[in-house]
């Protein structure tokens, strides 16, 4: 049990260390530690964790880690993942704080800054790309399979031009998902 531990505690770590660009851009990061190195989950249940975590409200780091090692490791692992996701990074920061207001008006500083912004993105890509799968997988043979289409072209009008609140979206995913989606 103890080395399942410091296994989360590595693999959920240096995850959060390597990643930029917040919670959506270490996704990928998360994916290759729980499924490709420690296979703790499969690819197919780290989508519907992560489907779920999206679901609810809050940064998807600390929900998709911990409910993956709560899975592995029971409360332990949970409160691992979550020290995992949050303490290195909470350090860091403060540490680095005095650095980068020293040094904020630097051009090697905002050409750092600038040069990641391209990764972050392709990140993201990979993500919506893997993601894409799970959220318009096929339900059998007939009119339901237009539904997850239908259901991500209303949420992106909705909240993009008409400028609802994405809680609502959320909401209305959920209550139709359960209702046509079963």
């Amino acid at each position: 049990m103890i080395k399942t531990l410091i296994d989360i505690f590595i693999g959920f770590g240096r995850a959060t260390l390597l990643g930029f660009g917040g919670g959506p851009a270490i996704v990928p990061l998360y994916e290759h530690e729980a499924v490709e190195v420690y296979k703790w989950v499969t690819q197919e249940e780290f989508g519907q964790t992560l489907a779920f975590g999206n679901a609810l409200p809050g940064p998807i780091a600390t929900k998709l880690t911990m409910a993956i090692a709560y899975k592995v490791a029971g409360w332990p692992g949970a409160f691992v993942a979550l020290l995992a996701v949050t303490l290195p990074v909470g350090l860091a920061i403060i540490g680095l704080f005095s650095l980068i207001a020293k040094f904020k008006d630097s051009p090697i500083l905002k050409g750092m800054i600038t040069g990641i912004r391209p990764v972050v993105f392709v990140m993201l890509a990979m993500l919506a790309r893997d993601f894409a799968k799970y959220a318009f997988e096929p339900r059998g043979n007939g009119p339901l399979n237009w539904v997850p289409f239908g259901i991500a072209a209303a949420f992106f009008i909705s909240v993009e031009y008409l400028k609802f609140n994405p809680v609502w979206g959320v909401i209305f995913s959920l209550v139709l998902g359960g209702i046509l989606l079963r």
